[in-house]
């Protein structure tokens, strides 16, 4: 009775297994299936905005944030293909701090590099806020 059982669950792990291997989608295109997300998209901002507090808290120190967003339009888009999987959407827009002032924001949508590899990353810098040009001097490196 217990070889019995035994031989049911391989034949139907095998099963399994051979169903799975049918799948035609390969798992490096898996993510790329769902899109990436569009400049004025609120997910997208709201990152923007969260790691700019997290900046500003621990490395400029001023008090800033982001009050408002205005005019985000795409600039540029790459898609994935074979040999760059990675589709980037290049962003530009401005943003209203709470000081009053109004800053250039330039970002970058990657498709499928977030944490672990699912989801999408952005990459921001407002103009005048990057003191040591991580992103290169005016933001190139997110343009």
């Amino acid at each position: 009775m217990i070889c019995n059982i035994f031989l049911r669950a391989a034949v139907f792990a095998a099963a399994i297994v051979s169903a799975t291997l049918t799948v035609s989608v390969q798992p490096a295109n898996a993510f790329l299936l769902a899109g990436i997300n569009s400049c004025d998209s609120p997910v997208v901002l709201r990152a923007i905005s969260h790691r700019f507090s997290i900046a500003d808290r621990n490395v400029i120190r001023r008090g800033l944030a982001v009050d408002q967003y205005h005019d985000i339009h795409q600039n540029k888009y790459t898609p994935a293909r074979d040999t760059v999987r990675t589709a980037r959407r290049y962003c530009h827009g401005k943003v209203t701090m709470n000081d009053g002032r109004t800053r250039t924001l330039w970002f970058l949508i990657e498709s499928g590099q977030g944490f672990a590899g699912i989801g999408d990353n952005v990459e921001y810098c407002i103009s005048g806020l990057d003191p040591w040009h991580v992103n290169g001097a005016y933001c190139r490196s997110v343009r």
